[in-house]
C-alpha cells in the first residue's frame, strides 16, 4: 500500500467534509449538501460518493475529486501541502515512511533484541525459583511445564533495582537498559526497573524477534508494582524503536501456519488465553497488545486469510460495550486492557479489506482459558457458530428487553439500520432488515422510514488515537472499481509514456475527446498523468528517465505499485492499445452513468422545492445523456473494427 492508499484508507471523506462545516444527509448510499465553494442555498448540489472516496459539484463549480482536492480547493494551498496536512491527520509519518532501515540502525535493534532475550532468560529463572508462583500457573491456570517453558513465561522480582543491578554488571549500561524498555524514569531522571511482581510475557513480532514483554499483576495490593498508582492489571513494554503496540499481536509467530491450515484467525483479549488456547491445540489464536484492535493488526492477519473471529469476553461483548462501540466518541474504549468492539469501523474495514469478521461470545461468564478447561471441543463448536457482526449487535441489544415494547424496538433500530445501511452489498442489507423486523416483528417495509444514519460527529485526528480500535473515519475501501481501472491505465502509460500519442489519435478517430487528467477522478492520479503528459512533450527519447528524474517524492509508492500492477503485461502497441481505449471508455461511461443518476435525484428534490437549479440539472443530465450515447457509438466502432 503506497503512502496515499494509507491516508485514504484511514480518512473519511464524509467526516473530512463534514467538519469543514457542510451539512450532510443521507441520499441512498451517497450524501448530499450545499457546495462550500459557492453560494447556493436553494437545491443541495453537492454529492459525496462513500464507497469511491469521492466528491462533485453538480452546481456552479462543476468540478470533484477525493480528500485530496478538497483540502486543496478548500485551503487553496497545492497537492504536496494537502498531503502533508492529511498525513498529519491520518497518523501517517511520510518521513519514516520513505526511510530505509539504515545498516546502523539495523544493528542497533538487533542489540536491542539480544538484550530482550538475555531479559526473557533473567526473567525465567526468577519464575523456577519461585514455587508459589509456579504452582499458581500450573493449578490455576491449568499451563503445564512444557507449555510454560515454550512460550518463555518468566517472573519479575519485586524491588526497584534487581534488573538494573543484573543487567549493569553484565556490563550493559542504563540507557541500553532504558532503551530497550526495561526501565522507567522518573520526573528526577533516576531509573528503575520497570517490571516488577509480575509474571513475565515475551513478546515477539511476526518473525518470531523479540520485540517486548507484556507483564501480568501478581499481587494488585503491592505497592512496589505502582510506585503509589492504580496498578494496571496488564503492563506492556513501553513504545521503543521495536515494540509497536499497534503494530504487533501476541502469538502470531507461532501462530501463522496454523492459521493458514484452519484458513481462520481468532482473536481474543488476553496473553494468557491465547497460551491456554494454543495448549489445548487452538493455534490459530492471537491477541492485541491489551488495547483496542489496529487497522495494522487486522492487515497482518490478513496475509493469512480473511477469516477473522473475535472471541470476546463476556464482560467486553454485552450491552455496555457494544452501545460504546456504536457511538463514535467512544472515550472509553481507550483505557489499557479492554478489547474495544466497533460494530460500525469493522464493518468498513470488512468491506475494505474484503474480509469476513465475525464475533463469537463466551457463554456462562466464562473466559476462553476457562471455556477450553471445561470442554476443548466446546471452543470449536463457539468458532463455528461466530455470527456476523450486524447479527451480534442486533441479539446482543435485544437480550434482556421487552421487545413488545415500542420505545424499545425503536431505540434498537435507531443502532442497528446505520450499520444495516453501511453494507456496501444490496443481498446483504436486504436480508438483515429482513432479520431485523423478524426479531423486532414489525413490518420491514416501516424500517424504510427509519432514520438511516446517526447524526454525524466530529472526532479526534488520527495521530491522537493509534492504538485504538478502526474508527468510522476509515470507511473508504482500499480499492474501488474505479480505483482499479485508473491504477491500470495509468500504470501502462507510465511504463509505456510514448503510448500516450497513440492513444490520443486512437480516442479521436472513435469521436471521442483526447485524454486528460480530469479522466482520473483521484488526485494522486491526476498529478502522476500530468508527469506522463510532460514527459511525452519533452524532447528527450527516454520518457521514462524523465519520468524517474522528476517523480514527486509522495508519488514514489504509487509509482512502484503501477509498475508492479503491469509487470507482467504483454505490452504489444496495438494490442494494448485496443486495451487502453476500452478502458478509458468505461471508466468514462461508469462516471457518466454514475453523474446521470445522481443528476435524477438532483431534479426530483429541486421539482419538490420550487424548480430552484432544475434547469441547470436537465441541462448537465443532457449533456451526460449525449456523453453516454457518444461513448456506445465508439465501442460499436472498435467492435467493427476488430472485425474487420
Amino acid at each position: 500500500m503506497s503512502t496515499i492508499d494509507e491516508i485514504k484508507s484511514r480518512i473519511d471523506i464524509v467526516d473530512l467534509i463534514s467538519e469543514a462545516g457542510v451539512k450532510l444527509r443521507h441520499s441512498g448510499r451517497n450524501y448530499t449538501g450545499f457546495c462550500p465553494f459557492h453560494d447556493n442555498k436553494h437545491t443541495p448540489a453537492f454529492v459525496i460518493w462513500p464507497e469511491s472516496g469521492t466528491w462533485r459539484c453538480f452546481g456552479q463549480c462543476n468540478e470533484g475529486g477525493d480528500i485530496f482536492k478538497f483540502v486543496m480547493k478548500r485551503e487553496g494551498i497545492d497537492f504536496r501541502e494537502a498531503l502533508q496536512k492529511l498525513a498529519a491527520r491520518a497518523g501517517v509519518e511520510l518521513k519514516d515512511l520513505r526511510q530505509r532501515e539504515t545498516p546502523q540502525q539495523k544493528e542497533a535493534y538487533e542489540h536491542l533484541r539480544r538484550l530482550l532475550e538475555d531479559a526473557l532468560v533473567y526473567y525465567r529463572t526468577h519464575l523456577f525459583n519461585h514455587d508459589k508462583l509456579l504452582d499458581y500457573l500450573r493449578r490455576e491456570r491449568r499451563l503445564t511445564d512444557s507449555t510454560i517453558e515454550t512460550f518463555g513465561l518468566g517472573y519479575a522480582p519485586a524491588g526497584y533495582d534487581n534488573l538494573l543491578a543484573h543487567f549493569s554488571a553484565k556490563g550493559y549500561s542504563p540507557q541500553e537498559i532504558f532503551d530497550a524498555g526495561l526501565l522507567s524514569e522518573r520526573e528526577d531522571g533516576a531509573r528503575f526497573d520497570r517490571f516488577r511482581n509480575r509474571i513475565m510475557i515475551p513478546i515477539r513480532d511476526e518473525q518470531g524477534r523479540m520485540a517486548g514483554f507484556g507483564a501480568r499483576i501478581v499481587d494488585p495490593n503491592d505497592p512496589s508494582t505502582s510506585s503509589g498508582q492504580a496498578s494496571p492489571k496488564f503492563l506492556n513494554s513501553p513504545e521503543t524503536p521495536i515494540f509497536s503496540k499497534g503494530r504487533l499481536l501476541y502469538g502470531l509467530d507461532r501462530a501463522r501456519k496454523p492459521i493458514r491450515v484452519a484458513n481462520q484467525a481468532v482473536i481474543v483479549e488476553g496473553y494468557l488465553d491465547v497460551i491456554a488456547l494454543h495448549q489445548a491445540g487452538y493455534e490459530n489464536v492471537v491477541s492485541p497488545m491489551g488495547t483496542a484492535l489496529t487497522e495494522d493488526q487486522l492487515r497482518m492477519l490478513k496475509k493469512f486469510t480473511r477469516r477473522i473471529v473475535l472471541a470476546l469476553d463476556p464482560d467486553v461483548a454485552g450491552q455496555k460495550a457494544v452501545l460504546r462501540g456504536l457511538d463514535a466518541a467512544r472515550s472509553a474504549m481507550d483505557r489499557e486492557g479492554e478489547l474495544g468492539f466497533d460494530a460500525r469501523g469493522l464493518l468498513r474495514n470488512e468491506a475494505r479489506l474484503q474480509a469476513d469478521l465475525r464475533v463469537a461470545s463466551m457463554p456462562d461468564d466464562l473466559d476462553p482459558d476457562e471455556i477450553v478447561a471445561r470442554d476443548k471441543a466446546e471452543w470449536a463448536k463457539l468458532m463455528e457458530g461466530a455470527k456476523p457482526i450486524v447479527t451480534h449487535v442486533m441479539e446482543t441489544l435485544a437480550a434482556g428487553q421487552d421487545l413488545n415494547d415500542a420505545k424499545v424496538k425503536n431505540q434498537i433500530v435507531a443502532q442497528v439500520l446505520p450499520l444495516i445501511e453501511d453494507l456496501p452489498n444490496a443481498v446483504e442489507r436486504d436480508t438483515y432488515r429482513q432479520n431485523l423486523a423478524r426479531l423486532l416483528r414489525v413490518d420491514e417495509r416501516t424500517l424504510a422510514g427509519a432514520p438511516a444514519r446517526v447524526p454525524l460527529t466530529r472526532r479526534r485526528p488520527r495521530s491522537m488515537e493509534r492504538d485504538r480500535i478502526i474508527e468510522v473515519s476509515e470507511a473508504v475501501p482500499a480499492v474501488s472499481p474505479t480505483s482499479r481501472i485508473e491504477s491500470y491505465c495509468l500504470g501502462v502509460l507510465y511504463r509505456r509514456p510514448d503510448l500516450l500519442y497513440r492513444l490520443d489519435r486512437q480516442l479521436q478517430e472513435f469521436g471521442l475527446s483526447a485524454l486528460a487528467a480530469e479522466d482520473f477522478g483521484y488526485t494522486d492520479h491526476q498529478v502522476l498523468f500530468r508527469l506522463v503528459r510532460q514527459a511525452v512533450e519533452q524532447d528527450e527519447k527516454d520518457h521514462h528517465h524523465y519520468l524517474v528524474s522528476h517523480l514527486p517524492e509522495p508519488l514514489e509508492g504509487l509509482s512502484r505499485e503501477l509498475l508492479s500492477v503491469t509487470e507482467k503485461l504483454d505490452l504489444l502497441e496495438e494490442r494494448i492499445l485496443e486495451e487502453l481505449v476500452g478502458r478509458f471508455i468505461d471508466l468514462r461511461r461508469t462516471v457518466a452513468q454514475g453523474n446521470i443518476n445522481q443528476l435524477r435525484f438532483l431534479q426530483e428534490e429541486a421539482q419538490g422545492q420550487g424548480g430552484a437549479n432544475l434547469k441547470i440539472y436537465q441541462e448537465q443530465a443532457l449533456q451526460f445523456t449525449r456523453l453516454l450515447q457518444s461513448l456506445d457509438l465508439a465501442k460499436r466502432k472498435m467492435s467493427m473494427k476488430r472485425q474487420a
